[in-house]
């Protein structure tokens, strides 16, 4: 029997927001859609903001310079403040190298901000590399790039931290799952 989000063995997830950031590479979208799988197999309502997809579309227009990766956090704050509004639980996969970028994020989002560092370091993170991206940059072919060419302030306060490199999947999302029961 699968339990209806308004359960109270389930009302501890309600209205978050779940802030996965990290490097390109650290794992935050896998870990996203984990995280809304099991949530969703739960009861909940879920929604995964893709920070490489919402590039895609909505905020297509925005490059790397500091204003637009801000603008880009702010957008994505805003929408997952939407979500959550409706009633989904919002998780967040989006670098937002800067404290102040996700301080930002928090402010808006408000109650139910979950920061959730996923902790990688950066040669686990260019040995992933998928799309490529690093080894453009370690050319000099992509300037800008996060990590490389451009800043990653890890955060120094966030909620959760997960360590992907000895941390599995199942275990991340469980960690996530018992902290907010907690």
């Amino acid at each position: 029997m699968r339990l209806a989000a308004s359960h109270p063995a389930l009302r501890h997830h309600e209205q978050r927001v779940y802030w996965l950031t990290g490097l390109s590479g650290a794992g935050k979208t896998t870990l996203a859609y984990a995280l809304r799988d099991r949530l969703e197999h739960d009861g909940y309502r879920c929604a995964v903001l893709d920070g490489d997809e919402l590039r895609k579309g909505i905020n297509s227009n925005l490059g790397f310079s500091e204003y637009d990766r801000t603008e880009n956090v702010r957008r994505v704050a805003e929408i997952a403040t939407l979500f959550r509004q409706s009633g989904c639980v919002v998780i967040v996969a989006v670098i937002s190298p800067t404290s102040a970028q996700r301080e930002m994020a928090r402010q808006i989002v408000g109650e139910g901000f979950t920061e959730v560092f996923v902790d990688t370091p950066l040669d686990v993170c260019e040995s992933r590399d998928p799309k490529g991206h690093y080894r453009r940059a370690r050319q000099g072919r992509l300037t800008g790039f996060t990590g490389v060419s451009a800043k990653y302030v890890p955060p120094q306060h966030a909620e959760i931290v997960i360590r992907t490199t000895t941390t599995p999947i199942n275990e991340a999302v469980e960690q996530l799952i018992a902290f907010e029961a907690a």
